[in-house]
Formats: structure tokens, C-alpha cells, sequence
């Protein structure tokens, strides 16, 4: 990338452009650096230490684990799978419900009501 001709770069105020090439650093005031540099207390170097003393513990305590030491046990299922009665019986209960929530009225034959006896008041 090529940098650009000075006919390119921005114009700077006469005003400003004199300052800036008569400026002179001694006119300015001395001041103090303060710099802040906060180093951690005995107590934060202390803590950091037992911290990471006891994460490398663990990892270790982690990965060097035994697995002789484990007790073999039975799983017992809490939750059994039902079995194929239980599976029909259910399926059967559904289609009745289907049926009944699906049921075509159009397939009705269309019926007459006749009374015999009529109801005396």
C-alpha cells in the first residue's frame, strides 16, 4: 500500500501549522509520573497458593484414581418397559377413543321416529 501524495492529505490551518512548528518542549511545566502498579498483598499470594495447591490435588487425586477399590453392584430398573398386554391393551383403548373423537355421522342411515304411545297428561 502506497501512502498518499500531499496533494491527497488534508489542509492544517496556517494558525495551527505555526504553533506547531515553533513549539518547543522546554515551555512546557514539569510534572510527576505517578505510575500505579498494584501488586497483590501477602494474603491474595497466600490464598492463590492453597487455591492452586488444591486444584492440582484434586486433578491428581482425579487421574490416579483406582478402579479396584469399586464395588460391583446390580442395577435395578426403577422404571420397567411395559410389556406387550400392557402395549395391546392401550393401543385398543386409543382406537376406541379415535374412533369415537373420529366418528362419520354421514354413515348413519337416516331413521324416522314414530310414537306407539303417545303419553297422556
Amino acid at each position: 500500500m502506497s501512502s498518499p501524495s500531499l496533494k491527497d492529505l488534508p489542509k492544517v490551518a496556517f494558525d495551527l501549522k505555526n504553533q506547531l512548528e515553533g513549539f518547543n518542549p522546554d515551555n512546557m511545566k514539569k510534572a510527576d509520573t505517578n505510575e500505579k502498579i498494584i501488586l497483590p498483598t501477602a494474603e491474595d499470594v497466600a490464598a492463590e497458593k492453597t487455591q492452586k495447591a488444591i486444584t492440582e490435588a484434586l486433578i491428581e487425586g482425579v487421574g490416579g484414581f483406582d478402579t479396584n477399590k469399586l464395588k460391583h453392584t446390580e442395577t435395578q430398573e426403577k422404571n420397567p418397559l411395559p410389556d406387550k398386554t400392557v402395549i395391546e391393551a392401550e393401543k385398543e383403548q386409543q382406537q376406541l377413543i379415535a374412533g369415537i373423537e373420529n366418528f362419520d355421522t354421514a354413515k348413519l342411515k337416516p331413521t324416522v321416529t314414530e310414537e306407539k304411545k303417545p303419553i297422556a297428561h
